[in-house]
């Protein structure tokens, strides 16, 4: 599969047209995969729970670029009720050419459940972009090349992310059931590739490297509070810079479905986006299989996939 040895946001296509709908488009990096986005004449959708971040967020797009044409859309993932009526409210109205999987939470210090009981980590950062997306989707289908880009991190590559108990019921831990959800973006975005295969919709994950973004909020602790500005200075890079495997995969001509997208530089931290390697195991469709069986169980959610299997 060719690549490029060379890839900033400057060498974006022309999105004008398209319609990017991004959650956890508020801040970090869904907020600067949204500035590149309209910068390149994208309407973007922001998503999030906050109608007062959302606006703010909606207003720091346009002031970058002033012709850019912004929507908001209130949506919590961690409650399946406000998954349902915001996804009606796309699926209904709506033409989605990029659909970003982009929201999340990490690093809960106690095992908390969602207003579903669902584990708080895997019910949002997985699940519930397992059910939007399930409902979302005739908003995806009516556009001519949909793509599906769904963040993943390094995380999902530790053992501790290993998919049996899913729900983190007989044990917990803030990092592992993190990695857990990572994991399962990951097997979720090769099981949705694989069941739109032949269609037009191409489905892919990415991880953006390390970058100081929203999700470090939830470290608790004084060795947290000890590291965390150090891990900023030494490791970890921008939002803006963490956004270029989301916007890579979204848009360029080589990005094909199935793909893993990460930072091809040292470590993986940083640097142009490229197809990375992906956690032992991930791939397989058993493992896929399982993952969305249990999906579709725990969320109540299905997707109508009869157009792709048709094809």
């Amino acid at each position: 599969m060719r690549t490029v040895n060379h890839w900033t946001p400057d060498d974006i296509p022309d999105q004008t047209g398209r319609t990017a709908l991004i959650t956890g488009g508020n801040g970090g990096i869904g907020l600067e995969t949204a500035r590149a986005l309209a910068r390149h004449g994208a309407r973007v959708i922001l998503a999030g729970r906050s109608r007062t971040k959302l606006d703010q967020a909606a207003e720091a797009v346009r002031a970058a670029t002033p012709q850019a044409r912004t929507d908001t859309l209130v949506l919590d993932l961690s409650d399946l009720a406000s998954v349902r009526d915001a996804a009606t409210r796309i699926a209904e109205t709506e033409t989605v050419d990029l659909l970003f999987n982009n929201a999340g939470v990490m690093n809960l210090p106690e095992r908390r459940t969602t207003r579903d009981g669902l584990e708080m980590t895997v019910g949002t950062n997985h699940l519930g972009h397992f059910a939007f997306n399930a409902q979302v989707w005739p908003a995806v289908r009516r556009a001519s090349a949909p793509r599906v880009v769904t963040v993943s991190a390094i995380a999902a590559r530790w053992p501790m992310g290993r998919l049996d108990d899913l729900m983190s019921e007989k044990s917990y831990r803030p990092m592992g059931a993190y990695a857990k959800s990572k994991r399962a973006n990951i097997v979720y975005a090769l099981e949705l590739a694989r069941r739109t295969a032949g269609s037009t919709v191409e489905a892919l994950v990415v991880h953006p490297g390390s970058a100081m973004t929203n999700l470090q909020q939830h470290g608790t602790g004084a060795l947290s509070r000890m590291v965390t500005p150090i891990a900023a200075r030494l490791l970890m890079g921008s939002a803006e810079g963490a956004a270029w495997p989301s916007l890579y995969a979204a848009t360029s001509p080589y990005a094909r479905t199935g793909q893993f997208i990460g930072p091809a530089g040292r470590d993986q931290t940083s640097g142009i986006p490229k197809p990375a390697r992906l956690p032992p195991g991930a791939d397989g469709p058993a493992e896929g299989r399982r993952l969305w069986t249990a999906s579709e169980q725990l969320t109540g959610a299905a997707f109508d996939l009869e157009a792709e299997a048709a094809l």
